[in-house]
């Protein structure tokens, strides 16, 4: 598993919150610890085809269970689509999946308005936005106005054409991936669209090992005919349960003050020249509830909350021109911030 104090994923590694193994006493506890072996089932079918990135499957995860959105980013070829792919098979919801494109519209996105010749009126049609599970592939290829498409829908789960608005079916989730290197053809998603996902997820390449196990699996198998062996595990009526769950999860105060100071420092630090908002440290609480109930815990450590804060922040802040061009990484940003403020005891 993946670090949780060092945002850099080439840091030396450590384990995620350890689950709670003491047997479950109260309602919360037991309902908690069912979630968390959903959650090893989900990972379980996810495995079948995916092998490594377990950061990025926990983050994925996470995000389902407190309602965010994320945004997968690594170079061609590395399982991004396809492991929102399989997160949408382990989930008997609705799932569709939007190609951006330079040429797309709004309209291809949120649905359009139809005359209907007998009725004399017109019928809307929905677009493929209306899902619960939405994949959006490239998103930095369509510029800005078809982007803006989905400011609405991803802050308050609806959409307005023609002076009406359609809610969205929940759970309502946006996976969305992009390639950080290829700059021809793309438009740079504005701060705006960046901070309404609650991560943004860098992945790297495999190891060594891991691709000997990626070949050895798909040896026979060139046309990923296995996936079809990904089954479904919960269903829309359990993930919402599950959400209200991660809601009654316990964070004393003097954790939320950990994040407040780490937020505030953000805004304070010489080599940013953007901070991080309020929604940020909504985002950062979320998501460490959300971690402490996928390891069936009805309270928030501090290692909760320094394992998301790298994800939740490292596309919410702006490095400082001058550190911008001297190639300072903005984990490493994070990370200096994070080691400054005090862990409560």
């Amino acid at each position: 598993m993946e670090e949780l104090t060092q945002p850099n994923q080439e840091s030396k590694p450590q384990t995620e919150p350890e689950q709670n193994i003491t047997a479950p006493t109260t309602q919360l506890q037991k309902d908690l610890q069912q979630l968390s072996h959903e959650v090893l089932s989900i990972r379980k079918e996810i495995n079948k085809i995916i092998i490594g990135q377990d950061h990025m499957i926990t983050l994925l995860l996470n995000g389902l269970l407190c309602g965010g959105h994320v945004l997968i980013e690594g170079v061609p070829g590395i399982a991004k689509t396809l492991a929102a792919k399989m997160l949408a098979r382990t989930l008997n919801i609705k799932f569709s999946r939007i190609q951006f494109t330079p040429d797309l519209m709004p309209s291809d996105v949120t649905g359009t308005s139809v005359f209907n010749a007998k009725t004399a009126e017109f019928n809307f049609h929905k677009g493929p936005v209306h899902s619960n599970i939405v994949l959006i592939d490239e998103v930095n290829r369509s510029p800005a106005k078809t982007q803006a498409a989905l400011f609405e829908v991803m802050e308050e789960q609806q959409i307005s054409v023609d002076g009406t608005t359609y809610k969205m079916d929940l759970p309502f989730m946006v996976l969305a991936t992009q390639n950080p290197i290829e700059q021809e053809g793309t438009y740079r998603l504005p701060e705006a669209q960046l901070d309404r996902f609650l991560f943004r997820v860098k992945i790297q390449y495999p190891s060594a090992q891991e691709e000997f196990a990626i070949l050895q699996r798909f040896k026979e198998d060139f046309t990923l005919k296995q996936t079809e062996d990904v089954k479904p595990v919960v269903n829309g009526s359990q993930i919402m349960k599950y959400r209200h769950l991660v809601e009654q999860v316990y964070i004393k105060d003097e954790l939320l003050n950990y994040i407040a100071q780490i937020i505030a420092a953000t805004r304070n630090h010489s080599d940013l020249f953007l901070g991080a908002s309020p929604r940020a440290s909504l985002a950062v609480m979320r998501s460490s509830k959300a971690l402490a109930a996928m390891s069936g815990r009805e309270f928030v450590t501090p290692d909760d909350i320094r394992f998301v804060t790298a994800p939740v922040l490292n596309h919410r802040i702006i490095l400082a021109p001058e550190k911008e061009m001297e190639g300072v990484e903005i984990e490493d940003v994070i990370n200096q911030v994070v080691e400054s403020i005090e862990v409560p005891r």
